[in-house]
């Protein structure tokens, strides 16, 4: 892998962390989409916050995350509740999973450019930073199905 695609890959996976906590956000706070990416793009994208440093992210990347997540937030929810196990509601699941899942999913239905495995295996990473193995398997099992349904061909 070039330098270039390895600093494009890890703006991309900072991008993809961003957009999870982005719709956490959205969805505890209800914070208007456009309010939400100036906060973000103004105060966490490659900022220094408590001493942590976040990644420099790809800000379009990110706003098409966010804003397509949202604003297909209906067909999302629906294709993450078809492949949920019989007894469980996306209301059951901790409200940073149904982030991840949002934007996984999002990325299956609209970002055909992205390969499934590397959609598959990088909210798999994001999830490891807020779960343990056995939600990161969930993560991994629930996109893979979605993106069978979505995309059958890859």
């Amino acid at each position: 892998m070039s330098s270039r695609t390895a600093a494009r890959s890890k703006a991309r996976a900072a991008a993809r962390l961003a957009a999870t906590q982005a719709l956490y956000q959205h969805e505890m706070e209800g914070t208007p989409v456009p309010r939400l990416l100036h906060e973000f793009h103004q105060h966490r994208l490659g900022a220094t916050i408590e001493d942590a440093e976040y990644a420099e992210a790809d800000v379009a990347f990110f706003d098409d995350i966010v804003t397509g997540a949202t604003a297909r937030s209906a067909e999302i929810d629906a294709a993450i509740r078809q492949k949920l196990a019989s007894g469980w509601t996306l209301e059951r699941l901790d409200k940073s999973m149904r982030a991840i899942l949002r934007a996984g999913t999002y990325e299956l239905l609209a970002r055909v450019d992205v390969p499934v495995a590397t959609v598959i295996s990088e909210y798999v990473d994001v999830a490891h930073a807020f779960f343990e193995k056995r939600e990161t398997g969930f993560v991994n099992g629930l996109l893979d199905g979605i993106a069978k349904d979505v995309r059958p061909a890859s």
